[in-house]
């Protein structure tokens, strides 16, 4: 299987263009904890490292949607909005727009219900990019799978 490393700086963000969706992807930048809330009514902890990544899932594609992924990653990395996770017959995860991973590696696929895995190693995505393994590296990101298309911008 094809692999690339790319690098990205914290005030980077690389999006990953598929067929239908997008997926961006920002390095956490400082050391912090993120905070998910269950279905369960309870509260997971995320301790993240600096080098760790937030990847955002779109289902759709262009600038409008660009644009959401990083207004969602601001809103993750720099305000430290908690994550939230539906019940898996919850009604609105038909209607997300966006879905967000954290941490060392995410997996992204097509064949998952958006919004309701608290494991932060998967992320629900469009179907051509289905299947790409995203890891951390201290300076980007190594990518397991093919990568047709892809850009790299300012933050």
């Amino acid at each position: 299987m094809k692999k690339a490393e790319i690098k990205i700086d914290p005030s980077e963000i690389l999006f990953l263009i598929g067929d239908t969706g997008i997926v961006g992807i920002v390095k956490v930048a400082t050391e912090k904890m993120l905070f998910i809330g269950t279905p369960e009514k309870e509260e997971i902890v995320v301790y993240l490292e600096k080098d760790d990544i937030i990847a955002i899932s779109s289902f759709k594609k262009g600038e409008k949607y660009e644009k959401g992924i990083k207004a969602m990653a601001y809103i993750t990395r720099e305000i430290e909005s908690p994550i939230i996770v539906l019940p898996k017959d919850h009604p609105s995860s038909k209607r997300l727009k966006m879905v967000l991973s954290i941490g060392d590696t995410v997996k992204l696929d097509c064949n998952i219900t958006p919004g309701t895995h608290p494991e932060q190693d998967i992320l629900c995505s469009c179907n051509s990019l289905s299947g790409l393994r995203i890891d951390k590296t201290t300076d980007g990101v190594s990518i397991e799978g093919f990568i047709e298309n892809y850009k790299l911008e300012k933050f």
